[in-house]
């Protein structure tokens, strides 16, 4: 299978993020960079199709903040990486902020998220890696491999969480449209549900969202993907949600899956984008599912049943010593 990633995307390097009340290192290292780059050693360099795919997502200023969120809090004279404390629970509006402080509250929701140096740099070329994965796929191929990180699902229209900063598979299901495709299916199965993909389309007809992850009641990110969600107005009944409690293993998992599946080939798409999260691994270090990595394998082959045209983008894994091989048996199931 072909898979695409740029050097650039090594540039994101935050050191903390606040879990559980104290500042601990950064889970989304470079360690995992490193642990799939072993995996996949011919990795194709992306091409660069610009900011317009991106601003067909993401609202403008909010990309204009990621482009200087990090000089600007600096030229605060503020230490290290770019942290928000401070969030409007009452509802956002545009209201000219001057102090960085008051924009990252703006455009985060959580303090997982800093935005570091290179952070920018990195989430741009990441998206244009899934971009070039997508134009992969259009071109004929059955699948692609986009070599993301940081991860993407969380991120929405206007904000970060989650370590997201750009919805990879959003800005690439949009792409897809504007292609000429009719219909595109996500398919996510990280262990965290994909709110910020979820909340992009929540009321489009053309975009299926399908998400397997942990229950919202017990797991990040609490507040969106529970089973009642399923889209509103146009996009009424065009978002699924599949929570599964903590220690659920393969044998559980895969029935979920084939609900999943069910959907999807109902819907017909043209495309399917699977953000893949090799955070369910039963060895996770922040993730409690208890999938192990041979079976991965059999997740992906479920999913290449379907034969249809698949972009799949990388999400969460924090198991490092275990992530390469995740992501091998993953690949494996597609035929390598």
């Amino acid at each position: 299978m072909k898979a695409f990633f740029s050097e650039h995307q090594s540039k994101h390097a935050p050191a903390l993020e606040l879990q559980n009340g104290e500042l601990v290192p950064h889970a989304e290292s470079q360690a995992r960079v490193e642990a799939i780059k072993a995996v996949l050693p011919d990795l194709s360099v992306p091409q660069d199709f610009g900011l317009d795919p991106i601003l067909a997502v993401h609202d403008a200023g909010y990309v204009t903040f990621l482009q200087r969120a990090h000089a600007d809090w600096v030229a605060a004279g503020r230490p290290g990486d770019a942290f928000p404390y401070v969030f409007p629970i009452r509802g956002r509006r545009p209201l000219g902020f001057k102090r960085i402080d008051a924009e990252l509250g703006q455009y985060a929701y959580d303090c997982g998220t800093p935005v570091a140096a290179g952070t920018w740099e990195t989430v741009y070329w990441s998206a244009q890696s899934a971009l070039s994965a997508l134009e992969y796929v259009w071109g004929g191929a059955r699948q692609a491999f986009a070599f993301c990180r940081p991860p993407g699902h969380h991120a929405g229209r206007d904000y970060m969480g989650g370590y997201s900063y750009l919805n990879h598979a959003a800005i690439c299901a949009e792409q897809a449209l504007t292609h000429g495709a009719s219909r595109v299916a996500i398919l996510d199965v990280d262990y965290h549900h994909g709110n910020g993909t979820q909340d992009i389309f929540y009321e489009r007809a053309e975009v299926l969202t399908i998400s397997l992850h942990a229950d919202p009641a017990t797991d990040y990110p609490f507040y969106w993907g529970h089973a009642d969600e399923t889209g509103a107005g146009a996009g009424a009944g065009a978002a699924l949600n599949l929570p599964m409690p903590r220690g659920t293993g393969w044998a559980a998992y895969q029935i979920k899956m084939a609900e999943a599946l069910e959907r999807v080939q109902a819907f017909d798409p043209d495309l399917l984008i699977v953000p893949f999260g090799a955070d369910t691994y039963a060895g996770d270090p922040i993730s409690f599912f208890s999938i192990e990595t041979a079976e991965y394998t059999d997740m992906a082959a479920m999913i290449a049943a379907l034969d249809l045209p698949t972009l799949i983008c990388m999400e969460g894994g924090y198991a490092v010593e275990a992530l390469g091989a995740n992501v091998s048996a993953f690949v494996d199931g597609f035929g390598g």
